[in-house]
């Protein structure tokens, strides 16, 4: 087949933009075939861009020459068509397309490139593998749902742009190629090739530079930045990813929230969400207490009662010494529940255990009648007062787990998350957003022997627990913050350490010695000493936001070249071996 030259051809409008306005106009549309009809002396084209779809009809009496070459299209199959802009019949109207109401009847046709046949239909209903969209991601990225969510991935990063410019703030570039100052997830490195043997990082986040910037006395930061971490991907996590950075001088967390809250209100208006200001606050003790989760998702009631009293002086010897211990029991009661069979509660028993509980004790009330797995020792009075105590109604069900508060908590939390997926307690079109506040600042890891950092180790503590850095850590709470929107961490900050001194006493509270701190953060710790202002800020995945806000379940979905869960970028088959010539200039052999 031959195929026809673009020339000085120019088109007049895109295939989403013609409307009843412009019958009678002479138009010429370029754009892809997504079907073609054929009908002997009538063919029906539906030619798509990145604007919309626009039929266009060649017959055989008026279209001549390109009726007949109009035979030769296929799907996906660049095409440029001259032509006039018709009425439909109104039985033949579409209301389905912003065009539906128009045609063009075709005049002439270019061919302007072939396609072969796509492994998938480019449609909205693509039912293709993840795999197979991935590996044909250039066919993947022109369905238009796929283009409508990159379109609002644009809108909303420039609101955020006009918005934070007008509250005063620089957009200022930070460096890629840096050093690895690991403290979390580990480092993306990159050998260089001009001194041998040293290696810089790509950042997990410009964390240490919009810092310096505040030290540097330019006040208000921002910055739509890529980061890059190396740890284990899930739905919601890339190797690199985008996140919406900024940093502020002489601030307190009221005014960071009182920031982020209109600018999170103004993005989801561009999806039609009008959303209520200010967010309800929780502090990370009453969200693990009443929630099971620091990231509690409150567009359903259902919360965690606590029954260890009850226990305390009960029949159950095992739940009674669990509480006397200084454990806890605790349940949450699931609406509706008693239709449960012990198939599904054992599922729900595989939940908790996935997080550490021993086990998964239940209470049905149904009929009048009360059932538990409880032992029998555990007398139908107590039973009644447990349900009493969590609101359980006559057909709800108790879901109880008891052992330590963190394994409880976390374990019950999970299990209100799985049953408000499987009952659908939560409004798929609501938005429900939430400030956590009151961070532990450290953890202990079991792994490392030692205390780590809940955030960052440049998070500051609050001001009452400073003498308790030395004698007890793990009491001691920070100035960090999370917004958090249906369940998922959408943004963390807090504010920092701005001076030298207690800088290097978290650093020792995290095990660092002060030659490791040098080494690993010398510049910074310099810079600390010339007059560091008080400064905090946050960091915004803009990513989560735009896949919430799209209504999809993975962030593969709106990044425009995402990775596999194994990190693999199955269009371009990265990564891949390179060649022994540039091994060996940056000095690196792989050991067998």
């Amino acid at each position: 087949m031959e195929l026809d030259s673009l020339g000085n051809l120019q088109r007049t409008d895109s295939c989403g933009a013609l409307t009843l306005k412009d019958v009678g106009r002479s138009v010429t549309l370029m754009g892809w075939v997504d079907v073609r009809r054929d009908l002997g002396n009538l063919i029906f084209v539906d030619l798509r861009d990145r604007e919309g779809i626009t039929q266009v009809v060649f017959k055989q009496d008026v279209s001549g020459e390109a009726h007949a070459r109009a035979k030769e299209l296929r799907s996906e199959y660049v095409a440029a068509v001259e032509g006039q802009v018709v009425a439909r019949a109104l039985e033949t109207v579409n209301p389905a397309l912003s065009t539906g109401e128009v045609e063009v009847q075709a005049r002439r046709l270019w061919i302007l490139n072939d396609a072969q046949t796509p492994p998938f239909q480019v449609s909205d209903a693509a039912k293709a593998s993840e795999d197979i969209r991935l590996k044909y991601r250039f066919l993947d990225l022109r369905r238009p749902k796929m283009q409508r969510t990159f379109r609002l991935r644009h809108q909303a990063m420039l609101e955020i742009r006009t918005y934070l410019d007008s509250k005063g703030f620089l957009e200022i570039e930070t460096p890629i190629l840096t050093k690895s100052t690991p403290e979390g997830a580990r480092d993306y490195l990159v050998p260089s090739r001009v001194q041998p043997e040293r290696f810089y990082a790509l950042p997990q986040s410009p964390q240490l530079f919009k810092q310096i910037l505040m030290m540097s006395g330019f006040d208000k930061y921002f910055q739509i930045v890529r980061c890059f971490r190396d740890e284990d991907l899930r739905a919601d996590r890339q190797p690199e990813f985008t996140q919406v950075d900024l940093e502020m001088s002489f601030v307190q967390p009221d005014q960071i929230f009182t920031l982020i809250e209109p600018l999170l209100q103004r993005v989801f208006r561009l999806v039609g969400t009008e959303v209520p200001l200010p967010f309800p606050r929780l502090t990370y003790d009453e969200a693990l207490r009443r929630f099971g989760s620091d990231k509690p998702d409150l567009r359903f009631s259902v919360e965690l009662q606590d029954l260890s009293p009850l226990f305390k002086d009960s029949e159950f010897r095992v739940f009674r010494s669990i509480v006397e211990e200084g454990g806890v029991a605790k349940a949450i009661a699931a609406p509706g529940g008693a239709k449960y069979s012990r198939r599904e509660l054992e599922i729900f028993a595989d939940v908790v255990k996935q997080l550490g509980a021993t086990g998964l004790a239940w209470i049905k009330a149904a009929d009048g009648e009360i059932s538990s797995s409880l032992p029998k020792v555990v007398l139908e009075t107590r039973l009644r007062q447990m349900l009493s105590a969590c609101g359980a109604a006559q057909g709800d069900l108790l879901l109880v787990v008891a052992g330590a508060p963190k394994v409880v908590a976390e374990s019950l939390g999970a299990l209100r998350v799985h049953l408000s997926k499987q009952e659908q307690w939560a409004d798929p079109r609501a938005f429900q957003f939430l400030w956590v506040t009151d961070f532990p600042l450290f953890e202990w890891s079991e792994e490392e022997n030692r205390y780590v950092s809940c955030n960052h180790p440049f998070t500051a503590p609050v001001e009452q627990d400073l003498d308790r850095l030395e004698s007890d850590p793990a009491r001691v709470k920070s100035k960090a913050y999370d917004v958090v929107l249906n369940g998922t961490e959408i943004g963390g900050g807090s504010i920092r350490i701005h001076r030298s001194d207690l800088q290097q006493r978290v650093f020792r509270a995290l095990g660092i010695s002060d030659e490791e701190a040098e080494r690993r953060f010398g510049f910074f710790l310099e810079a600390l000493k010339y007059g560091t202002p008080p400064h905090g800020g946050i960091a915004l995945g803009l990513d989560r936001i735009i896949m919430l806000m799209a209504g999809e379940s993975s962030i593969r979905d709106v990044i425009a070249f995402p990775k596999t869960a194994r990190g693999t970028d199955l269009m371009t088959e990265s990564p891949a071996e390179v060649s022994p010539e540039q091994l060996r200039e940056l000095k690196i052999r792989f050991e067998k």
